[in-house]
């Protein structure tokens, strides 16, 4: 029989038990309570961290076509190839799997190693660009962790064709350069989305609630403007004329002055964006009719003779007397030996012998006789606000910033011999512009008055199948009138004329067909100021029709070197061989009267 007092004790001790019991329950009841209730949400996440997997599906990116008579030829595609990937986090054995993937498709076992060991991060790239027999071996490897995806790569068909214009998509499928950059957005879509809870080993529920989907946006399909078999022709002009003139850098221009359509653009050298990695000069990716404002020269003087046409300060068949030489601020304005010198001219004259003095003269009747404020507001007026010189055409080309501006002076009187420069303005010399600028500007001057802007899309089709045609887009109506349209399409016409008797035999084209033109051969500026007494760039503007001007062709020879005139010797014959390539091909139609 056990004392009371041994009782008590055995009763505490059991109670004190009993009582860390309950406190040792109670304290695990509390946290199941906060981790299940009060952080649920918390736990649930980090739970399915280990067994979420984000998966990015690939858009489609849409296609680039262009035209060759009645149907659309695709001129960029796309290939699908796949990419290797591992999440470190499910790869058992690095160095055998490495060893097994590399028995597959090649490649270093130490650097497929060393990429799976990546820390903090549930995806790495081990390989671009495997073909389909390749990402099916590796896939039957069953390799924890490792997997291929589809991808889209680019393709060009055509090679070398309109790669300034087009551009290219670099590895990480972004648009570079060309239209690819421009229209990135359309053309690239919107990619999907897979949110999966996986096992184990990485591999997809797919009963799972857990699994989110949002499906890709294929990219929409673009149609140029671009007449593939003129492209593609005058591409070998250029290149044929590059290595006749030695030229440093040659361009040209084809467009629709109807609508600003660009039928063909291009400059040689060129380069092929199916390699574009191979490509050492970055400035081969430049489209540079686009990017490059130069001093055009004499080919302005059809500009500035239809600003006084529209003015009425001058009539086509204006005499004047030229003295063959101004004095403007204390300069010098001459022309060459082989213009006659001091005689009576006329405006048919002053275009064909590439008067300076007759353009400078051109631009004093804007001002009363004189070059004063109101004729530079005047001319300013004209090209900055009706032809829009210095400013950028908004071209589907690159990036915002991609297109050269060019550069016009202001008008109001610097200190600084604005007089001179003004007359230098007028026959080409003084100002910047591109071939883009100057083709749009001519194509306005010759259409009736209206400007377009240029363009290189015809039509957009969304992955959804719905075609939308781009309209032509007027910036500016009346930027000359109809008439003063109508006046210079002669006068161009007799420059050609009278160039083929003066020798230029190349320029025989069938009177079923009207071409005019005008050469332009500017002096380089040098960097320190002034200009270069040896070097020079050729530069032509012209049209080429029927019952009207069809098409406007612009040529900038960079540098040639030619013996005789940059504009004769330099843009003329590149210029001839596009108009021959136009009329023989049936590009042009003739004359219905």
């Amino acid at each position: 029989m056990m004392a009371p007092q041994d009782t008590t004790k055995i009763v505490g001790r059991i109670r004190l038990w009993y009582g860390l019991l309950v406190l040792v329950i109670a304290v695990f009841g509390v946290r199941l309570f906060y981790m299940q209730v009060i952080r649920y949400g918390h736990y649930k996440n980090a739970a399915l961290s280990d067994q979420l997997k984000q998966y990015q599906i690939p858009a489609m990116r849409g296609s680039i076509s262009a035209h060759d008579g009645d149907r659309t030829v695709p001129i960029v595609l796309n290939q699908q190839l796949y990419t290797l990937y591992a999440d470190p986090v499910y790869v058992k054995n690095k160095t055998k799997s490495a060893a097994k993937i590399a028995s597959a498709i090649g490649g270093n076992p130490n650097t497929y190693t060393s990429l799976m060991s990546t820390k903090n991060t549930r995806y790495v790239i081990l390989a671009k660009k495997l073909n389909e027999a390749q990402s099916k071996s590796l896939l039957a490897l069953k390799l924890p962790g490792i997997g291929t995806q589809a991808q889209n790569y680019r393709i060009y068909p055509q090679g070398q064709l309109a790669a300034q214009v087009l551009g290219f998509v670099d590895n990480d499928g972004n648009g570079e350069y060309g239209v690819e950059q421009a229209l990135n957005k359309q053309l690239a879509g919107r990619p999907g989305e897979v949110k999966a809870v996986t096992d184990v080993n990485g591999i997809p529920l797919a009963a799972s609630k857990g699994n989110v989907e949002r499906s890709a946006k294929d990219g929409s399909d673009i149609t140029t403007t671009l007449n593939l078999s003129m492209q593609a022709q005058m591409e070998k002009i250029l290149a044929s004329e590059y290595q006749k003139t030695k030229s440093q850098e040659l361009s040209a221009i084809i467009m629709d002055p109807t609508n600003g359509a660009i039928k063909a653009m291009a400059n040689y050298p060129t380069y092929d964006p199916n390699n574009y990695q191979d490509v050492s000069s970055p400035k081969l990716f430049q489209n540079a009719s686009v990017t490059n404002a130069i001093e055009p020269g004499s080919s302005m003087k059809v500009l500035t003779t239809a600003a006084a046409l529209d003015m009425g300060v001058i009539k086509p068949n204006t005499t004047f007397y030229d003295p063959a030489h101004w004095v403007i601020d204390g300069f010098n304005i001459t022309d060459i030996e082989e213009d006659g010198g001091a005689r009576t001219q006329n405006i048919a004259s002053l275009l064909n012998l590439s008067l300076n003095t007759g353009a400078t003269w051109e631009l004093m009747q804007m001002g009363g006789g004189q070059i004063n404020q109101k004729a530079r507001d005047a001319w300013h007026d004209y090209m900055v606000n009706r032809y829009r010189l210095g400013k950028p055409t908004g071209v589907e080309q690159g990036s915002r910033n991609y297109e050269a501006t060019g550069l016009i002076p202001p008008p109001d009187d610097d200190g600084a011999a604005i007089n001179l420069t003004y007359a230098e303005t007028s026959f080409g010399q003084a100002v910047q512009i591109t071939a883009l600028q100057m083709a749009a500007a001519d194509s306005a001057m010759l259409n009736g008055g209206t400007y377009y802007q240029p363009r290189l899309v015809d039509s957009v089709t969304s992955s959804a199948g719905q075609t939308t045609y781009v309209k032509p887009k007027v910036l500016k109506k009346n930027v000359v009138s109809p008439k003063v349209s109508q006046e210079m399409v002669p006068l161009m016409e007799y420059v050609v004329q009278q160039h083929r008797q003066e020798g230029f035999s190349y320029l025989n084209f069938s009177p079923d067909y009207i071409v005019g033109g005008k050469t332009g051969t500017a002096q380089v500026a040098k960097p320190g100021g002034g200009y270069s007494d040896t070097q020079f760039n050729g530069t032509y503007v012209g049209f080429v029709g029927g019952d009207q001007p069809q098409y406007v062709v612009v040529v900038y020879n960079i540098k040639p070197g030619v013996a005789g005139y940059a504009g004769s010797y330099g843009g003329q014959p590149v210029f001839s061989d596009i108009a021959h390539m136009l009329i023989d091909n049936s590009f042009v139609a003739p004359k219905t009267h």
